[in-house]
């Protein structure tokens, strides 16, 4: 492989003569631009001036003071008229980037004193935006550090998942919308945020998986148990049809657990059940108390909210206590059952008592419900 030479143009050394002293004689032709007030305009005109607004003239500036000169990169010298620089009345100094305006056409030396108090004052306003931009990166700083120790010193904050934290950069979600930390640019606590909001991203994974492989064996182990008990009453309980359907694979669960709650519920046969006739009784219900005869409530207009009864009667709490008596095992609950029209829920409701038997029959839980006295 040949080697690549790569040609420097090399600046020549500064000759003796380029170097000589500039004569303090010497002047600079500089630019110099402001504006006129429509005062300063009719002044101009009344002076023998063009009057216009904008008014641009070279100035020739000694050596002196060509601190007062700017010159841009394309070798263009203007007076430091623009931008300007005011002290308000809290003592900052404020930039206006519009030159000057003026109510009489300025003389030379004006010229002059404007652009060296521009010169002074952009010192001070730079100096006032250095501190004040160090004030507002400490102050982040000292942020960033507080929330990276309030996140590291609490094991349950996490670093927002989207984007994924990576070893090197996360973002955290503040009150006031989120926060990015990178550990190229990130100093102290806030540089070791990353690495540890990533590691407890990929360890909040690996639990996650974990529980979700248990979950899952125990729902497979759950369905085996379900299907064990299945053959086991389709081989002794069921009848002969059952057994041929079972034996077809076209047995419906819904029909096994319907006879799983029948013989757990055998001992209560005598125990009158709740009706699920809510419709017609909030029908005759609202006829009642509104006196229209043509209110139809259908299956559909009914809405039914259930909650666990707050009280109960005598009547009602006999029914429950007899219920646990005949099944131990059992959970009975004495259930309100609120019923509303649909159509019009303003019009007045109807509720309604029932206690709920819940068994554990292997691996189904069963329900059924059973009627208590009406209070």
């Amino acid at each position: 492989m040949d080697t690549a030479i790569h040609s420097v143009a090399h600046r020549s050394l500064p000759t003796s003569e380029s170097l000589r002293p500039v004569p303090s004689a010497q002047t600079l032709s500089v630019t110099a631009t402001y504006h006129l007030s429509e005062t300063g305009r009719k002044a101009s005109l009344l002076a023998g001036g063009d009057g216009r607004g904008r008014q641009q003239l070279s100035v020739q500036v000694p050596t002196t003071r060509l601190h007062l000169v700017a010159v841009d990169v394309n070798g263009v010298a203007r007076l430091k008229l623009q931008p300007r620089f005011e002290l308000a009345d809290d003592q900052r100094v404020v930039r206006h980037d519009n030159p000057p305006t003026y109510d009489v056409p300025p003389t030379i030396e004006d010229l002059f004193k404007d652009a060296a108090r521009n010169h002074e004052l952009e010192r001070a306003y730079r100096t006032e935006r250095t501190a004040s931009r160090n004030n507002r990166r400490d102050a982040d700083r000292d942020r960033r550090s507080q929330i990276a120790q309030d996140f590291l010193s609490d094991p349950n904050q996490r670093a927002m998942v989207h984007p994924v934290p990576s070893p090197t950069r996360c973002f955290i979600a503040i009150a006031g919308g989120r926060v990015m930390f990178d550990a190229s640019s990130d100093v102290g606590p806030a540089r070791e945020l990353p690495l540890e909001a990533h590691r407890r991203f990929r360890a909040d994974l690996r639990a996650r998986k974990e529980r979700n492989l248990k979950l899952r064996s125990e729902q497979l182990a759950l369905h085996e148990e379900k299907k064990r008990v299945i053959a086991e009453w389709a081989s002794t309980r069921a009848t002969e049809e059952q057994r041929s359907r079972y034996a077809a694979g076209v047995l419906p669960v819904e029909e096994v657990i319907e006879a799983l709650t029948e013989e757990a519920f055998a001992g209560l046969n005598g125990q009158p059940r709740y009706e699920l006739d809510g419709a017609a009784r909030l029908q005759a219900h609202l006829r009642a108390a509104t006196g229209r005869a043509d209110v139809v409530v259908g299956p559909t207009d009914l809405h039914v909210a259930g909650v666990d009864a707050s009280s109960a009667t005598s009547g009602q709490w006999a029914v429950v206590r007899q219920l646990k008596a005949a099944l131990p095992d059992a959970d009975v609950k004495l259930r309100e059952h609120r019923l509303s029209w649909r159509r019009d829920p303003t019009q007045p409701g109807l509720t309604m008592f029932g206690a709920l038997v819940t068994r554990q029959v292997g691996p189904f839980i069963v329900r059924r419900e059973f009627a208590v006295p009406e209070r």
